[in-house]
């Protein structure tokens, strides 16, 4: 068996390959993908509207677009590499549940940008992500002037029902009764609604009914099981 010499190293096929990238091009890549999933990550803190926020998930969106834009990087140099790749990350399986639907959209969102600028296409990348950050900021934005509440409602007699129903009918745009309970000497009802920030002065209207025993209002993500 021949013994390997320092020339066959350097005329080796791996120094070749890593010879044909541009360090100054992976460099910029590298430096827009970070800078791009600063950006994916400070639009999903702003519009995060679950109950329990995540910032090790926001780190990962970052971690997400530089990995995948230094692949995309491997994958187009090499079309044997990139066949090889392919083959590699088949076999990785992902197990961990996504808990709001908008965190699958922030993941895709993460996965294109580093598609896009390994690939080489920086403007898209730079004002796709502007378009989506902005329609998703104006989004978010709309949805916060009415928040969704469970409000839950103790009382003792049907006047009480009757006033506390007229309350909630000219104090809010939007309601819907979810449930009613009737228990001898207790009546309860649970209802969603729509508010803005003035939810201290619609709660004390309520308690301060005659005939209410107990007043909660919860504040929830607008997904609700009977």
């Amino acid at each position: 068996m021949a013994a390997l010499t320092f020339n066959d190293l350097f005329e080796s096929n791996l120094l070749n390959n890593v010879m044909d990238f541009s360090i100054t091009d992976i460099l910029i890549a590298l430096f827009l993908s970070f800078v791009l999933g600063l950006f994916i990550y400070y639009i999903y803190k702003k519009t995060y509207s679950g109950v329990m926020y995540s910032s090790g998930f926001g780190v990962s969106l970052i971690t997400m677009t530089l990995v995948t834009t230094m692949i995309i990087i491997a994958i187009s140099s090499n079309l044997i590499l990139s066949l090889g790749m392919v083959g590699a990350l088949s076999i990785v399986r992902f197990r961990s549940a996504v808990k709001e639907p908008m965190d699958i959209a922030y993941l895709f969102w993460a996965i294109s940008v580093g598609i896009v600028l390994g690939a080489g296409m920086i403007p898209l990348a730079v004002f796709g992500s502007a378009f989506i950050g902005l329609i998703l900021f104006l989004f978010s934005a709309k949805k916060t002037l009415e928040r969704p509440y469970i409000l839950i409602v103790d009382m003792t007699d049907e006047n009480a029902e009757k006033e506390v129903m007229d309350i909630i009918k000219t104090s809010v745009q939007k309601y819907v009764l979810r449930s009613k309970t009737f228990l001898p000497g207790n009546y309860e009802l649970t209802i969603e609604v729509r508010l803005n920030h003035a939810e201290n002065d619609f709660l004390n209207k309520i308690s301060n009914v005659s005939g209410v025993t107990n007043t909660i209002l919860v504040s929830y993500n607008g997904e609700y099981v009977t």
